[in-house]
């Protein structure tokens, strides 16, 4: 392909190629519908050739070395002119050369001949004359005297240039590689261990004596009619501001430690406590959103009855309402935010809401094969990576990382992308952007405002500016969000696990001073992607590995039983 670089090249392939394309639609339309042949003459096939080549070599004669030799004074010429001047360029050759546009014209006579039996083989070949062009142009398409090397590149692969190509054979290749290595994993997995998935993994009869836990997250509902209930009266100005919060504290407060009792009190089996706190926490930072928003849309209100200027967005059809409508759709949405209303869309597409249930089951069952076949047997082989052999501890995270990565973009995908979407599709929630391009995050920062965008809006709305608007730090304020991350991390996990260790709450303010030095990293080495390398590092190599090693050895010295995590 580098001899079609030159403009020369360029011209004569594409009048080659038109003259070639032109004939086969000649051929293929010689005959009309009705049967009779049409009476197309070759001259309109080198007319179009002619006029396809002149466009080109008006480009190349642009760009072309020889452009000084052109006067300022031909600029002014009509195209007539200009495009003879431009086709008397393309002479291959500085003597006894053969003018593109001669040949051209020869291709007109040829074809004549052609039709007339005096082509090759005396009119018994068909296409002759255009043959005998094609080979004429392309004996003078590229000389040895016409130079090769005409621009300054780089290496594909080079540092400046390796983002601007495409890299889909690569990634094809990964895809075929990953295949192959897994395969391999699954067969070598399959012969060591057997089929070790039991047919009671999702659902057993030991978790019907969760019913308890199954009670609690149904009672969950009683906490937002509790706030719907306070906002009437005080809509009514039965309360005054100052009772409000306190009733909205108590309900909050009540709607976390109520789960966190029953699952303390019960002893249940992890997955089924893991759900329940998740429930209640989002219930929790829906409650928290219900009643900010409702005091702030009050302090808006009396603003705008003393007559203060108050930004477009929020004179533009604002109305303080307190409604069971829009807090029920609120609940159920996929959003974390309370609004009076959402951008809704206009139908439910039912068979892409089936397609994405049926994906939802696959890559469910998938997580569990790889629980069941890999982590499993993992870490009831290894031992604890605190007490243990230091190399042991590391060969033991490292080769727990693998399928615990897989295990983790399952969950991503199954929850932010499938879960939601099928829930805002089901409620026509417009809405989805659940998620940015996390994986392309530079900074642990850049990761943390793009991996969970309902979570990341609550925080930057009811933590983050409402610390800056009372005068903290920007600093103060990012610990202060961690500080909340950290909390709910560790109720999520340490509750179920009945293990008060803090191992995820370490793990979470631990971002604080990898943010710090991604940052540094990044104004320090622009447009790297070493804080990308580094968050890959610890959060799916060494992190959550040694995590999940530590809460199951600590689980395991609990109760003293295997059995107890299936």
């Amino acid at each position: 392909m580098a001899f079609m670089e030159s403009p020369e090249v360029v011209v004569a392939a594409t009048a080659t190629t038109t003259i070639s394309s032109a004939e086969n639609r000649e051929e293929n339309s010689n005959y009309d519908r009705s049967g009779s042949l049409r009476r197309r003459t070759a001259s309109s096939v080198v007319v179009e050739a002619v006029a396809v080549a002149a466009a080109a070599a008006k480009d190349v004669v642009k760009e072309s070395e020889s452009d000084s030799d052109l006067d300022s004074s031909s600029k002014g010429n009509s195209t007539d002119d200009y495009e003879e001047r431009s086709r008397s360029k393309l002479v291959y050759g500085s003597s006894g050369g053969v003018e593109l546009v001669r040949e051209l014209s020869n291709a007109k006579d040829d074809k004549d001949k052609v039709g007339s039996g005096e082509g090759r083989g005396g009119g018994g070949g068909s296409g002759g004359g255009v043959e005998s062009s094609s080979s004429s142009s392309w004996k003078f398409a590229y000389r040895p005297s016409a130079p090769a090397h005409r621009r300054i590149k780089e290496s594909p692969l080079s540092s400046d240039a390796i983002f601007k190509q495409s890299h889909a054979g690569l990634f094809n290749l990964c895809i075929v590689v990953l295949v192959a290595v897994n395969g391999r994993l699954i067969i070598e997995n399959l012969m060591k261990y057997g089929w070790l998935i039991k047919s009671g993994f999702w659902f057993s009869s030991r978790s019907l004596g969760d019913w308890p836990l199954l009670m609690c997250c149904l009672s969950l509902l009683v906490f937002p009619l509790a706030s719907f209930f306070v906002e009437k009266l005080v809509q009514k100005k039965y309360i005054s501001e100052p009772v409000v919060v306190i009733l909205h504290i108590i309900i909050s407060t009540t709607a976390i430690l109520y789960p966190v009792v029953v699952i303390l009190r019960c002893d249940s089996v992890v997955l089924s406590g893991v759900n329940l706190m998740l429930c209640a926490c989002v219930v929790w930072l829906k409650l928290i959103s219900y009643a900010h928003t409702n005091y702030d849309m009050r302090a808006v209100a009396k603003s705008l009855e003393k007559g203060e200027v108050l930004p477009n967005y929020l004179n533009t059809d604002f109305s303080y309402d307190v409604s069971f409508k829009s807090l029920a759709y609120f609940m159920v949405a996929p959003t974390l935010c309370y609004q009076l209303s959402y951008p809704r869309t206009a139908y439910i597409r039912k068979g892409w809401v089936v397609t994405q249930l049926i994906k939802l089951v696959i890559f469910t069952g998938f997580m569990g094969f790889i629980i069941e076949q890999y982590i499993n047997p993992i870490v009831q082989n290894s031992q604890h990576p605190l007490k243990g052999n230091l190399l042991y501890a590391i060969e033991r995270v490292l080769k727990l990382s693998v399928p615990n990565l897989y295990v983790w973009l399952c969950m991503f995908y199954c929850v932010f992308h499938l879960w939601l979407n099928i829930l805002a599709e089901i409620l026509c929630f417009g809405d989805r952007e659940f998620y940015k391009d996390w994986w392309n995050a530079k900074t642990i920062d850049e990761y943390w405002r793009m991996w969970n965008m309902p979570v990341h809006k609550w925080m930057v709305r009811h933590i983050y500016f409402p610390c800056l608007r009372n005068g903290l730090p920007k600093g103060v304020a990012i610990i202060i969000v961690f500080l909340v991350s950290a909390i709910f991390h560790e109720l999520c996990i340490a509750v179920p696990c009945h293990i008060f260790k803090f191992w995820a709450f370490i793990g979470i303010m631990f971002q604080v001073p990898l943010v710090v030095l991604t940052n540094f990293l990044q104004a320090k080495f622009k447009n790297s992607m070493v804080g990308n390398m580094i968050f890959w590092c610890f959060f799916c190599i060494l992190g959550q590995p040694m995590c999940v090693l530590l809460y199951y050895h600590d689980l395991m010295n609990r109760k003293g039983d295997s059995t107890y995590v299936t």
